[in-house]
């Protein structure tokens, strides 16, 4: 308890730093290898973030909040990851896919590809694709799964599957004219998330929202990718549901196959998801878990908490911070479903925000709430602000007075110091959490790339296979596997979009 015979007392923090030593000195190394790798990815959860979500989470459980423990919180091994691109000081969510999936880094917007391609020239994809870590988990016999809270064409759920030239070409109608286009095969046992207007034809009614037409089908190919996903798995137990109802029904057990697309764009915040319609993201992983792990030589499944960054760009910290808890419970699923000696958890972000922490708050005071010390501008202020986006408030050089302004509501934007219709991301490098078999690889600062081979080599899928093979250290397989692991899965320069098994079908070349 806060003060009193708790925290007043110095015993209180002795016993407690000694029970933390101690726990440190009696763990051992886990040098097994990895048969599972989980791997979540809290996109634009930088660690003022994941400070705040742990106040917040900790609030919502009446405690004043500073003190709780998030699962992620618990991991043994942290590291650091640089998230600079090739060409950008600050990057964006596709080349730092392209880093921690595929362990090379890249050019900003661009997708499975190395930093020899140019954002938007299709020409320069050719040659130039590198392959992720869930193909060579594939390769490896495992079974593959991706969850996010985005569309499932968005950067990162992309990047695992797809080699672009630019992140923004979710369907052919969004590519440039007189494009070729091939298709290719890799399988994908499980995709949920969101993304169902870029698999139907154009003007294709969507079956929740019949009357908006933004949520109408994009593609002008006539292709409906759901349809020739289903044609595709005969004599397979596959299904595509689109709801909670159909979603509860789908029986791991006996599923070799799903396709869940909840919206036909990127799902709902967690604080405004309708849980009648759309399961949570820790429902989704669970149910993808429960279908991968039937396979006995395990599974890579990619988690991500999308929408983090999303909220963090439109400058509202309170759906971000409510993205990050419901992020944490999945993460909690995950460990309850697995086992530690066989499976490699990872737990990152791709990048941070310019989200600030700042004031002196009083202790257990709302995350969301107000500095008790103003401004001298003889105003107060909000504990969480931001270094740019849609929030700056000043009018002839005078911010708003919020002492009437309910700032913990989900709709709440807070003060930005530079205005942009869109918070950037911001530059500094972001934790590696890690558990499981080999966790102890990530640890101190390292490239963002590196964290793709560390994941390959505990598991040992890709090149670089001396862990299960007790091969003797060799420069010559590093290099091996700095090029990217093998081959690219798709040729001629494809930007994989989803056939539900995937398939890469809008190529230009």
């Amino acid at each position: 308890a806060w003060g009193g015979g708790g925290e007043e007392n110095p015993e209180f923090w002795r016993s407690r730093a000694q029970r933390t030593l101690q726990s440190a000195l009696d763990r051992k190394l886990n040098t097994n290898v990895a048969k599972n790798i989980l791997f979540f990815l809290g996109d634009g959860m930088g660690i003022t973030t994941i400070t705040a979500a742990r106040i917040l989470k900790g609030q919502l459980e009446n405690k004043t909040g500073e003190e709780t423990v998030m699962t992620m919180d618990t991991f043994p091994n942290v590291g650091l990851a640089k998230t600079y691109s090739v060409d950008f000081q600050i990057a964006d969510s596709a080349a730092t896919a392209t880093a921690y999936l595929c362990g090379v880094k890249t050019n900003l917007n661009t997708i499975g590809v190395s930093a020899a391609a140019r954002n938007g020239v299709c020409k320069t994809q050719k040659g130039n694709e590198v392959t992720s870590i869930l193909k060579w988990a594939k390769d490896a016999g495992k079974s593959v799964g991706i969850v996010t809270t985005t569309r499932v064409q968005h950067a990162t759920p992309a990047t695992s599957y797809a080699h672009s030239a630019s992140r923004k070409w979710y369907s052919d109608a969004d590519m440039p004219a007189a494009q070729s286009r091939l298709v290719v095969c890799v399988c994908v046992q499980v995709i949920i998330g969101g993304g169902r207007k870029y698999m139907t034809p154009w003007g294709v009614k969507d079956p929740e929202y019949p009357k908006d037409y933004a949520s109408r089908g994009k593609r002008r190919d006539g292709r409906n990718l759901i349809d020739e996903w289903q044609s595709l798995k005969t004599g397979k137990v596959a299904h595509y549901v689109w709801n909670r109802t159909d979603f509860n029904a789908v029986d791991p057990e006996t599923t070799d196959y799903l396709m869940a697309l909840f919206e036909p764009g990127d799902l709902r915040f967690e604080a405004e998801r309708d849980p009648n319609m759309d399961p949570s993201i820790a429902e989704t992983t669970e149910k993808a878990i429960r279908i991968l792990q039937k396979n006995p030589k395990g599974f890579f499944l990619l988690v991500e908490g999308g929408r983090i960054d999303q909220a963090h760009h439109a400058g509202r910290a309170s759906m971000a911070l409510h993205e990050t808890v419901a992020f944490d419970h999945a993460i909690a699923k995950g460990l309850e479903l697995t086992a530690e000696h066989d499976t490699l958890t990872v737990v990152m972000a791709d990048h941070s925000h310019p989200v600030t922490f700042n004031g002196y708050p009083f202790r257990g005071q709302s995350i969301l709430g107000k500095s008790p010390l103003w401004a001298t501008d003889v105003l107060p202020y909000t504990t969480l602000m931001y270094g740019n986006g849609p929030g700056h408030k000043i009018t002839n050089g005078t911010r708003p007075d919020i002492r009437n302004v309910n700032t913990q509501a989900k709709d709440y934007v807070q003060l930005a110091a530079v205005p942009t219709k869109s918070a950037t991301h911001s530059g500094e490098d972001v934790a590696v959490l890690a558990r499981g078999p080999m966790a102890h690889l990530f640890q101190g600062v390292n490239e963002q790339s590196y964290v793709a081979h560390a994941m390959a080599y505990a598991a040992c899928v890709g090149a670089d296979v001396r862990h299960c093979r007790g091969l003797p250290e060799d420069p010559a397989v590093q290099s091996t596997v700095a090029v990217g692991g093998g081959a690219a899965a798709v040729g001629g320069g494809a930007l994989a979009v989803l056939l539900g098994a995937l398939l890469a079908l809008e190529a230009p070349v």
